[in-house]
């Protein structure tokens, strides 16, 4: 599947929840998608970032810890947290769609996907459906107003 149709798969998941911030994931590997998730935080656990709950599933359907060869598409630029995990967990590329200049840590604040002080690397790429990306967020903070 091309960049873009990921995208689009990880935008439909964002607003899956109207209660949680809309971020959607999707990893695939080989041209197969393995795993979906959208943030889940306000159900209790900060750290249920769509990245992170995107990336335990893959591991699990992978029967593995590392997800090598996987590429993680993800509305939102990862924060310090899911680039942190990203680079833990072997993954091989991120591609994301809004830019976050306040914390995102895979170029806008901080390369941490790209750090050589870390054993692996993660390709990121930014910007894929930037707009539409951005207009979910925009619209959703603009109703909690």
């Amino acid at each position: 599947m091309h960049a873009q149709e990921m995208m689009r798969l990880a935008l439909e998941e964002a607003v899956r929840d109207e209660n949680e911030v809309p971020v959607g994931a999707v990893i695939e590997k080989d041209g197969q998608i393995i795993a979906v998730a959208h943030n889940e935080r306000e159900k209790g656990s900060c750290f249920a970032h769509a990245e992170v709950l995107a990336m335990e599933r893959a591991c699990k359907a992978l029967g593995t810890r590392r997800l090598t060869g996987c590429t993680l598409y993800v509305t939102l630029e990862p924060c310090p947290m899911c680039a942190g995990a990203m680079v833990m967990a072997g993954l091989s590329k991120c591609v994301f769609g809004a830019f976050d200049e306040k914390q995102g840590c895979c170029g806008s604040v901080y390369l941490l996907t790209e750090d050589p002080a870390f054993y692996h690397r993660v390709k990121t790429t930014g910007g894929v459906l930037e707009q539409e990306c951005r207009q979910v967020l925009q619209r959703f903070f603009e109703n909690k107003r």
